[in-house]
């Protein structure tokens, strides 16, 4: 049962063939798929481009260059993965992807180009230049234009935007609907639909230094735990080596196509350090680089370190990185010709909510894709650019199997109407306050940042549950305020990643323990968390 909606809150029942939670490339991705068989209501809690999609700088991965091949971009993703990825997740990534590419420039997208031919660029542990962007650093933007402009034209799909999905309702053992809620407004909404999709996107916004929109605050992971779904890999949690570091600026992503073009990375005395750790230097997997920061840090006693381009041209830098090259600018820091602060910042979880390669929960009538399923694809380290692919390709087949569920014997049967609301409230444990709950998540983000972050030990990660324990206990009577309610999504979500953390006691991919510093015999197991 949702928590209780106050007394003056209107409440509206609405029917739909379909149900989509999130406005990314995944959830837009199934919801074209979806308005093929009936009507489809997308949900956001922000504004429609408020998504890290909308933020998704480097560009999409995907073998479609003369020199590149589909089982050579398999191949670097297994070697990312660190050996847990599930193979067959891989194989339908790699092999789909390119026709979800031509798909969408059939659609109007616009990639950049070397006079006819599509420009593609290098990242790190990629060993083919696979890397296709749009406007330079735009890629994400101009998917999403593409994707919103398609669901329009759909004329079957209706977005709410500025609504907070507060709870997935269940019907006998399957998901029929969720009650969201209108704050503005002062309504909330009982949504009936045939199938859920939930694509709510990542938890960045559960760590003090992340690269994440606000509005990644591990929604959609703590619904469906709350409803009796599976998780898997909670504990793989990647931070991106290089976010600008800047008192006063935001937490912006410096691209890693920035070190694929040739950027170099200093220590705070201005020393080339990446050789000390990996043979491929500045673009060895994720992981590597980003300890390799972490250490660096640790060993000058300073904050960050330099990520430098002043030995490019400047036009280059200028045309290739334009939005970098503008923010950076904003905050006194012109990139051709200083090297930019820089240090680790959270950035994408592996894990999530545990599907099959079609999207399918381990609850009836509930689906997932993006950030916010785990189809294995991405193992225990994401290949970087492989993300907006995974939204295209499993955001698809999301939707195409939650319109063939609700084309069968369980999707045909009208859902039972959800109950309404209680008005009631228990007066058993008294409400936080607004200023309580504010402190509440600058703490939990500084707990996340400092105990469960680039390394990890069973001491920290202990004492990081006990405390994330509490906050669950004063937050199990939320209020009905969205904030509120997003609060204890974020502790949930952070219980399921410090829970993971503390069980795997191995180091694999991003995940690194440093009193179990190798992969020891039981590197290979998964941890899957239910209620």
């Amino acid at each position: 049962m949702p928590p209780s909606a106050p007394m003056d809150r209107r409440t509206e029942h609405i029917t739909t063939d379909y149900l989509v939670i999130g406005g990314g490339v995944a959830g837009l991705r199934a919801a074209i798929e979806l308005g093929r068989s009936g009507e489809v209501l997308v949900v956001t809690k922000a504004e429609p481009t408020e998504s890290s999609s909308e933020y998704a700088q480097g560009g999409v991965a995907v073998a479609l260059s003369d020199e590149d091949e589909i089982s050579i971009h398999y191949e670097d993703t297994l070697k990312a993965g660190d050996g847990l990825c599930i193979r067959r997740a891989v194989k339908t990534l790699v092999e789909e992807g390119p026709m979800r590419i031509r798909e969408l420039m059939v659609w109007g997208a616009e990639f950049d180009r070397e006079g006819a031919k599509l420009a593609f660029t290098q990242e790190a542990a990629h060993s083919k230049r696979r890397i296709l962007h749009a406007q330079g650093d735009s890629t994400g933007r101009e998917i999403m234009r593409v994707l919103i402009d398609k669901v329009r034209s759909t004329g079957k799909a209706v977005k709410l935007d500025f609504a907070f999905t507060v709870d997935l309702l269940l019907s006998r053992g399957r998901c029929c609907g969720a009650v969201v809620l209108q704050e503005k407004l002062g309504k909330t909404l009982i949504i009936s639909a045939k199938a859920v999709v939930l694509a709510t996107g990542g938890a960045g916004q559960l760590f003090e230094r992340t690269t994440n929109p606000l509005v990644a605050t591990g929604d959609g992971m703590a619904m469906a735990f709350r409803a009796g779904a599976a998780l898997l890999d909670m504990e793989f949690v990647q931070f991106h080596p290089t976010a600008l570091y800047r008192p006063g600026a935001p937490q912006f992503l410096l691209s890693e196509a920035m070190r694929g073009e040739g950027g170099k990375l200093l220590n705070a005395r201005g020393i080339r350090f990446m050789d000390a750790y990996h043979q491929a230097r500045e673009l060895a997997p994720r992981d590597v680089v980003t300890r390799a920061i972490h250490t660096e840090m640790a060993k000058t006693g300073d904050d960050h370190v330099f990520l430098d381009m002043t030995h490019l041209s400047t036009d280059y830098v200028k045309t290739r990185f334009p939005r970098i090259y503008a923010t950076c600018q904003e905050y006194g820091i012109d990139i051709t010709a200083t090297p930019i602060p820089a240090s680790p910042a959270a950035h994408y979880i592996m894990g999530g909510v545990r599907t099959d390669a079609w999207g399918r929960t381990t609850v009836p009538g509930l689906f997932a894709a993006g950030e916010t399923a785990c189809t294995g694809v991405h193992g225990a380290n994401r290949l970087a650019s492989n993300s907006l692919l995974e939204g295209l390709v499993f955001g698809e087949r999301a939707g195409l199997a939650a319109a063939r569920y609700a084309a069968g014997p369980q999707g045909k049967k009208r859902p039972v109407p959800a109950p309404s609301l209680r008005h009631a409230r228990s007066s058993a444990n008294k409400p936080l306050s607004t200023g309580a709950r504010e402190r509440m998540r600058v703490e939990l983000k500084r707990l996340m940042w400092e105990q469960v972050s680039v390394v990890r030990d069973r001491k920290t990660l202990a004492a990081a549950l006990r405390r994330l324990q509490a906050w669950a206990k004063e937050l199990k009577n939320a209020p009905f305020e969205s904030k509120a309610l997003e609060l204890r999504n974020m502790v949930t979500t952070a219980l399921l990643i410090t829970r993971s953390a503390l069980l795997r006691e191995n180091s694999v991919g991003a995940h690194y323990r440093s009193d179990f510093p190798g992969k020891g015999k039981t590197w290979r197991k998964r941890i899957v968390l239910e209620k």
